[in-house]
């Protein structure tokens, strides 16, 4: 039972070391080319700058062919010879060199550290990289061959126990032989009595299932008239909302009817009456729908203020219908007087 886990433990291990090596080649590919174009710019002829990201990107791509066979010839636990160390060191100095070069020129000892880390760390971890995928490959390798010894061993040890059992096989035959027809025998009986059994409990279950068909159908039955009473008493509901809302909107529309004719036969004031009664007075005017003119003669005030009133009112929320009953009086006569009072 260690086995697989000891391999899942290797393939996360080679999946962690691959995607470690390849995100810290592509990340020193891509600063070598940041690094290096402007370099390169500066020291190309004039008209041939865009020619800069070209030498970058010759090595970077060198890099990673480096990078990539080395991985493939590990896991293959292959060797490539003394070329493949040829090529991956030269493209890590080319690599180191080309990175520090702008700030070897221009004498800057911490520039020429820091733009070698990351060619540095490349070098090391490809070659560490392929340090342990050999490592890794040759456990394999030992691995595989101990679990050949293994098989093969077991392998012998059941080519014996079938043996073993063969003649053991053999032994029994004739006893087997004899047990077979007492059990079949046994089980003739037993047969018999299971389908006596089994026609009995077909028929308690045939009674049972008619029994639940007549619970469903009552329970179905008594659901539908539930359903049915809920039915009407919804639509009962309904029927009664709508005749109470077409009662209530008749009732407001009667109102302000009523508050209409009480406005246009109003009497038109003499002066002009208090801003606050003025106001309320109009309010009454936009929502009896009464001309601009007669609200004007009804407060005293001039058509511009009253048709200022008017515009916000109606930009406003309209008021309730509700309030209009309670406004039972003459807005001519009697609010003048409730101003005196107060």
């Amino acid at each position: 039972m260690r086995a697989p886990t000891n391999l899942e433990q290797i393939r996360s291990a080679e999946k962690a070391l691959a995607v470690g090596t390849w995100t810290i080649t592509l990340g020193a590919v891509l600063y070598s080319m940041l690094t290096v174009t402007p370099l390169m710019s500066g020291h190309s002829p004039k008209g041939w700058e865009w020619t800069a990201p070209v030498l970058p990107l010759v090595v970077d791509a060198a890099v990673v062919i480096v990078v990539r066979m080395d991985s493939t010839l590990a896991r293959l636990n292959g060797d490539g010879g003394r070329w493949p160390v040829v090529l991956r060191w030269m493209t890590g100095a080319m690599t180191v060199l080309l990175n520090v070069g702008q700030s070897a020129l221009d004498h800057d000892a911490v520039g020429v550290a820091i733009h070698a880390v990351a060619p540095l760390l490349l070098i090391v971890t490809a070659e560490t990289s392929l340090a342990y995928r050999r490592a890794i490959a040759a456990a394999l390798a030992a691995r595989a061959a101990r679990e050949r010894d293994e098989r093969a061993e077991r392998e012998r040890s059941q080519e014996e126990r079938r043996q073993r059992e063969r003649a053991d096989r053999i032994a029994e035959y004739e006893r087997a032989d004899r047990a077979d027809r007492e059990r079949r025998e046994h089980d003739e009986r037993m047969a018999d009595k299971q389908r006596e059994h089994e026609e009995r409990m077909a028929r308690e279950e045939r009674s049972e299932q008619a029994r639940r068909e007549a619970a469903d159908r009552d329970e179905r039955q008594r659901r539908q008239d539930a359903e049915r009473a809920e039915r009407e008493r919804r639509e009962r509901e309904a029927s009664e909302r709508e005749r109470l809302e077409r009662e209530r909107e008749q009732t407001a529309e009667q109102d302000v009817e009523r508050l209409r004719q009480k406005l246009l036969s109003a009497p038109a004031v003499d002066e002009r009456l208090p801003e606050d009664q003025a106001r309320l007075t109009v309010q009454d005017c936009v929502m009896a729908r009464v001309p601009q003119r007669r609200a004007a003669e009804l407060t005293g005030w001039s058509a511009g203020w009253v048709a200022n009133r008017y515009q916000e009112l109606r930009a406003a929320e309209r008021p309730a219908l509700h309030a209009v009953p309670g406004r039972s009086e003459d807005p001519t006569t009697t609010r003048p007087s409730e101003e005196q009072a107060s």
